[in-house]
């Protein structure tokens, strides 16, 4: 039985903000969250000890399974892990994680419970080159584990060793319930120090076994947004490197943002700073120009999305391009083949296979058929100031430029609308249909000078 115990109890005062440090964001999951992932697979049951923004932190968390505890006080971390005493099995190994370490991997964990197995107690450290501020590893001469020094409690001696203390643990459960009943507040701080059981465990004659983790990243803390922007490029190049080691070409990975799920197909192109949110899929030979959004979308084969363009909950058909400057908003399907161009908007909108919009229009709750052409300034006029209304423009429609068209409203087959008109009643298929006054030239007309 594996019992994870995350504490995420502290407000984080040094990230000046007035949101649970936990509830802070590297790509697009919340530190807690990435604990809970990393865990996740290998755990029996998840405690966390929660305390600022606790209902906040609660709701955070895609996971229903887990065992809330609050410290409604917060007196270090052993009194913290004292508040699931009563929810620790004696013969299980709890693994005791932190939620503002969000880099932690599952191989890591895996590998310091497997190590906890052979004394029932292990530690995770790292070293350090510069160790000021963490807490040190004590050994003796034959370089057993004594003991864990915070840096404020440390004297100058034990202030140069440089194997520090992640904080990370693996104990027998039996074992921590035992340790913890006896911490005392015998520090500057008056707190309960969980590090504190290691040397208690020692004066039991208990072999405190170590892993030193080779990556300092995945036991680095977060406590100011400086860590916090540190950490969320490291998790990124990681995520870039994995992705291209799968196949996709990203041109430069130190601009590249994943924050969520990316599937893709053969032979796709990232270009500079594209950000992907949420759950995306591209298909094969897919092109994504520099500076795009893309959250929650599906790109078909062989499509292209130019320069400074952002796709939301929308789908994007095969040998179909999009943008540059283009914006497509929630609950648009493009066809295949079709063309959205340069500075269109289009919004909870189909619109058919060989379609094309080129530039400068925007398509709101429409219907849009194949082989249509909107030529540039037209607008569907779907607000009436009270509902949403609908337009329809069937297969082979060519609406001229400038053209408004007010919903409720439908374009026949292969209807003609002549630029500069505003359509406000259904225009029939194979016709012309257009609004305009008769031209007139003013002879005796003067310009107005300064």
């Amino acid at each position: 039985m594996i019992d994870a115990i995350i504490l995420a109890a502290g407000q984080g005062t040094r990230m000046k903000s007035n949101k649970a440090k936990v509830l802070h964001q590297i790509g697009g999951k919340s530190l807690l969250q990435h604990v809970v992932d990393a865990i996740n697979p290998l755990s029996t049951s998840i405690n966390i000890v929660i305390g600022n923004e606790a209902e906040l932190v609660k709701n955070s968390i895609n996971n229903h399974s887990i065992n809330w505890v609050v410290q409604k006080k917060q007196l270090g971390t052993g009194h913290a892990v004292q508040q699931v005493k009563t929810g620790i099995n004696n013969k299980s190994t709890c693994i005791i994680l932190y939620g503002d370490v969000p880099l932690i991997s599952t191989n890591t964990i895996k590998l310091l419970i497997d190590q906890s197995h052979l004394t029932g107690f292990s530690i995770l450290s790292v070293t350090l080159d510069d160790p000021s501020g963490y807490g040190r590893i004590v050994r003796d001469k034959n370089k057993r584990v004594q003991a864990i020094i915070e840096h404020k409690d440390a004297d100058d001696d034990k202030q140069k060793i440089n194997e520090i203390n992640t904080g990370i643990m693996a104990i027998r459960g039996s074992l921590l319930k035992k340790y913890i009943s006896q911490l005392e507040p015998n520090n500057k701080q008056g707190e309960l120090y969980l590090t504190d059981i290691v040397e208690i465990a020692v004066s039991d004659n208990v072999t405190i076994s170590s892993l030193v983790c080779d990556n300092v990243s995945e036991v680095m803390g977060i406590n100011n947004k400086n860590q916090l922007a540190e950490a969320e490029r490291i998790y990124q190049q990681k995520q870039a490197n994995d992705l291209m080691s799968m196949g996709l070409t990203i041109k430069d990975p130190s601009r590249f943002d994943c924050r969520g799920n990316l599937i893709f197909g053969k032979d796709c192109s990232v270009d500079v700073n594209v950000v992907f949110e949420g759950e995306n899929e591209l298909g094969e030979n897919v092109l994504i120009a520099p500076n795009c959004i893309i959250k929650n979308a599906k790109i078909g084969n062989h499509a292209e999305i130019n320069a400074n363009s952002i796709i939301e909950n929308s789908i994007i058909g095969s040998h179909t391009t999009v943008g540059p400057f283009a914006r497509i908003r929630p609950e648009t399907e493009v066809g295949n083949h079709a063309r959205i161009g340069n500075f269109v908007e289009v919004k909870k909108s189909t619109i058919g296979d060989k379609s094309k919009v080129p530039h400068l229009s925007y398509v709101g709750d429409s219907s849009i058929g194949q082989d249509v052409n909107i030529s540039a300034g037209v607008i569907t006029c779907n607000y009436d100031g009270a509902n949403k209304n609908q337009t329809i423009i069937e297969d082979g429609a060519f609406i001229g430029s400038d053209t408004q068209l007010i919903a409720p409203i439908t374009v026949g087959k292969n209807a003609t609308i002549g630029a500069g008109s505003t359509i406000t009643q259904d225009a029939p298929s194979d016709k012309l249909t257009l609004s305009r006054k008769k031209q007139k030239t003013i002879d005796h007309w003067q310009r107005k000078k300064k």
